[in-house]
């Protein structure tokens, strides 16, 4: 995936956890399992926004472009 994500380290970084971010946010835990693995293939705004929000951190400290695209990282498997 040409997006990293790197929910977990910030999780980490303000001792919360995943299942608290959920409460807050509104989103189900397996909802938020699956964008912490990158597994995700889509995000909505308003939930980045509550996540940034409530971790006080910026988009690019969770999601990361690693500079190349979704289809050269497939096809290298």
């Amino acid at each position: 995936m040409a997006i990293r994500i790197y929910l977990d380290e910030i999780l980490k970084e303000r001792r919360m956890t995943s299942k608290e971010l959920c409460r807050l946010v509104g989103i189900t835990e397996a909802n938020l399992s699956i964008l912490r693995s990158g597994k995700a293939k889509g995000v909505r705004f308003g939930t980045v926004n509550k996540i940034c929000y409530y971790l006080q951190c910026d988009v690019g400290d969770i999601l990361k472009f690693d500079g190349k695209l979704e289809e050269e990282t497939e096809h290298e498997r």
